[in-house]
């Protein structure tokens, strides 16, 4: 009897959907590895599709790299031409030496080759300059689909809050012109309107939003009196933030919704996809715990869609989100003044 009981237990839990589509692209499950230092290396690629990824996001091409490299050629073409004309031939050419982006689409065909899941690059940057150029080259090295990384501190103080924001869109647009693959943006939570602002994302061309991109902040090292570096690894309460908007966009945008920043646990996974995500992007539980997370939150996910009779995922997506939701301003200001209303400081500390 008990054989039985699990043997029906492992059919339903086969027979559940949890296929989902990203940026256009099918997915098995929702779980998809984001940019890390985890894609750098072929190995370590591998072990997450073998985890069960269904998709992968590489690590960053950073704007400021391609333009250090450029300016390096530059200099070296420069110098070339400061020698003995009869000896100029014989000195190296900047072309001869690969840099960082040529390593970078190196590094998309190799894992082209190497996995059957879509690969996903990135370009990090900040404006509009001609990294954005490089987007045709990632799609001519095999990418399924290419996010930008918009990661921009607003620090000038005359600068005005619309003219960020068309930041955006401008680095975007000039995008889109330069390939057929899909285009994705990555996002961090400041700005003024933010619907408003993921709304003119999907209608300048973008296939996706993923929501959040998180702020490194620096330092004070008070020994040396000198700013320093602090790399902190998300927790599950980071994820709060990514929650709401993924409740509070649903329904209001046909664009896929990634949820990134903070996906640890089942829990953690559960509301997002409850709250709209089409996939959750996963960074920190992976550096933490391994690719056997992917595989852990995978089953998981099964678990509780089983208990609570869910046969796909596109049944359970956006059931909770602000749209479908019983109570809908609690993603709002009503949840801000419901908590504060309510809480009370601990009794051992404060004793009447």
């Amino acid at each position: 009897m008990m054989i039985r009981l699990m043997n029906t237990t492992a059919e339903a839990t086969e027979s559940m959907d949890l296929s989902t589509t990203y940026m256009g692209l099918a997915l098995k499950n929702p779980f998809v590895p984001s940019s890390s230092p985890l894609t750098k290396r072929l190995d370590p690629a591998r072990q997450l599709e073998d985890a069960g990824a269904s998709a992968l996001v590489m690590y960053s091409l950073f704007e400021e790299e391609i333009e250090a490299d450029e300016q390096q050629a530059i200099q070296l073409a420069h110098e070339q031409d400061l020698g003995h004309g009869e000896a100029s031939s014989y000195l190296p050419m900047a072309e001869v030496y690969p840099g960082r982006r040529d390593e970078y689409l190196e590094q998309v065909r190799r894992l082209k080759e190497a996995l059957e899941i879509p690969v996903i690059a990135s370009l990090n940057g900040t404006t509009l300059g001609g990294w954005v150029r490089h987007a045709r080259a990632i799609q001519e090295a095999g990418a399924d689909g290419l996010e930008l990384n918009i990661y921009y501190i607003a620090a000038d103080f005359s600068e005005a809050p619309a003219a960020v924001e068309q930041r955006v869109i401008d680095i975007l647009s000039a995008t889109v012109r330069q390939v057929s693959i899909p285009v994705g943006v990555k996002l961090f939570p400041h700005y003024s309107s933010l619907g408003n602002l993921v709304q003119r994302i999907e209608a300048a061309g973008a296939s996706g939003i993923a929501l959040f991109n998180r702020f490194y902040q620096p330092d004070l090292d008070l020994d040396s009196m000198e700013v320093s570096q602090t790399l902190s690894l998300s927790r599950s309460r980071d994820a709060l933030i990514t929650m709401r908007w993924m409740a509070l966009l649903y329904g209001h945008v046909n664009m896929s919704l990634a949820a990134t920043g903070g996906v640890h646990t089942v829990k953690d996974a559960l509301k997002m996809l409850l709250c709209g995500a089409d996939v959750t992007h996963l960074c920190s539980a992976l550096l933490t715990n391994g690719p056997g997370q992917i595989e852990r939150l995978h089953d998981g996910v099964l678990a509780w869609m089983q208990q609570h009779g869910y046969e796909s995922l596109r049944q359970l997506k956006g059931s909770l989100s602000q749209k479908n939701s019983p109570d809908p301003v609690a993603f709002e200001r009503g949840n801000y003044l419901q908590m504060l209303s309510r809480y009370e400081p601990p009794k051992s500390v404060w004793p009447d």
